[in-house]
């Protein structure tokens, strides 16, 4: 029901009753200024009541009233009411979360927008080694002193994960992601990923120790091969071509292991960051293009060579090596007889990048998010005849990311492929 008519009503009949009284008593102008303030004053009044309700908290049933002033307070008292009952739904769902968050056996933490620490569950507890409630209105970089875990928060995105030995248990590996979300809200979950790590352990030792005992035969075998094929006989002539063919196997055989060996290495030494001292790119670089063309020999590939600052990158040169030949000789094997390709190295505002570009085969989209696999293939007929290992790729990976470094690949078919290493600013030098 509208209150206002007869608000108005109210106010007209105060107004018109002061200003006959006025007119009778000779004194019009007065009692129309007493009519006013009365109505003030009843105003006044009902104000002053409204704001201790509310100073109170609205807890109390709302002052009765009339007219205007009764609406006033009924409406207030349905926001009240209303308020009261999305706290409690929220409360239920505020309930719900933590109960579940704290069943499950990854750590999670709600944190602040500048990582003040919020809420935590129990499995935070014994995996990152939090408090309760001690650490809560922390700040988790202040709690979490690992350096990996400092570069990765100080960033402030997180497209990926990080994994660090857990604060609470050197013995634990933990997989770590902050998860943004609402109004400047994030997430961080920990996740134990020990028995993960331990089985890629296995595997690592597994191929590294089988690599190991492979390469003393294989040596042997290379050895017999180059003595029968230099000896001047009859014999030696008549088997030429088998034992040329033996001998090209056994290279590869002997390039596959040396390759299983360096990744097994990059995987089981995992942060050698520490070690990491100012590498000169322009010599590095310069090395790797002779090469490139003693590699291309009768192919005749333009190889040309861009390296537009003089500049040093903190890093491990036989790592950095090792990648860089992997993007050049892949450039190699798959562009055509008299191909252009183009070595460069560039940096702008967000680092250095090594570029290698070809007008090669080119790779199909379906394909690119899976060459740094093991072993992965796009045809693999293809590359058994280039001599490929089908570990190069995964090499550059394991480098770069040892390095804190990203691997970018852009290509299309029977357009050629652009292979380029991002290194991060801080470090150039």
């Amino acid at each position: 029901m509208n209150p206002w008519p007869g608000e108005i009503l109210r106010i007209t009949t105060v107004l018109l009753a002061g200003l006959i009284t006025g007119w009778l008593t000779g004194h019009a102008l007065l009692f129309l200024l007493l009519a006013v303030a009365g109505l003030l004053a009843w105003h006044l009044f009902h104000l002053r009541r409204l704001e201790l309700w509310l100073r109170k908290g609205a807890r109390q049933e709302p002052p009765q009233s009339h007219g205007v002033w009764n609406e006033v307070y009924y409406h207030f008292y349905r926001m009240r009411e209303r308020g009261n009952r999305r706290k409690r739904r929220l409360a239920k769902v505020i309930s719900r979360f933590r109960e579940s968050t704290a069943a499950l056996p990854d750590a999670t933490i709600v944190m602040s927008a500048n990582g003040e620490i919020e809420w935590f569950n129990d499995a935070a507890k014994s995996l990152l080694g939090l408090r309760a409630p001690q650490d809560v209105g922390q700040r988790i970089n202040n709690l979490l002193r690992h350096p990996r875990f400092t570069r990765y928060f100080s960033r402030g995105q997180y497209p990926d994960s990080i994994e660090l030995p857990s604060p609470a248990n050197e013995q634990l590996v933990l997989s770590l992601t902050i998860i943004p979300y609402g109004q400047n809200q994030r997430l961080l979950v920990a996740r134990d990923i020990t028995r993960i790590k331990r089985l890629e352990q296995m595997r690592s030792d597994f191929i590294a120790n089988v690599s190991h005992e492979l390469r003393t035969p294989l040596t042997v075998v290379g050895g017999y091969l180059e003595t029968m094929l230099d000896a001047n006989d009859d014999c030696a002539a008549q088997w030429r071509r088998p034992l040329e063919l033996m001998e090209q196997h056994n290279l590869r055989m002997q390039r596959l292991v040396e390759d299983l060996l360096l990744l097994s290495r990059l995987e089981t030494e995992y942060d050698k960051t520490a070690q990491h001292r100012p590498v000169p790119i322009p010599p590095l670089l310069n090395n790797l293009f002779h090469s490139a063309r003693t590699l291309s020999g009768s192919r005749q590939h333009d190889i040309q060579l861009t390296v537009e600052q003089e500049c040093k990158l903190m890093g491990d040169e036989k790592e950095l090596y090792s990648a860089f030949s992997n993007l050049i000789s892949n450039a190699i094997r798959y562009t055509p007889e008299g191909g252009h390709i183009h070595i460069r190295w560039y940096c702008d505002d967000a680092g250095g990048h090594f570029e290698v570009s070809d007008s090669g085969i080119g790779i199909p989209a379906q394909h690119i998010g899976r060459l740094t696999e093991r072993f992965y293939r796009v045809d693999a007929g293809r590359s058994r005849e280039s001599g490929g290992t089908g570990l190069g790729l995964a090499i550059v990976k394991h480098v770069l990311e040892r390095h804190h470094a990203h691997l970018h690949i852009s290509s299309r078919p029977g357009a050629g492929s652009t292979f380029r290493c991002d290194f991060q600013a801080q470090a150039l030098c």
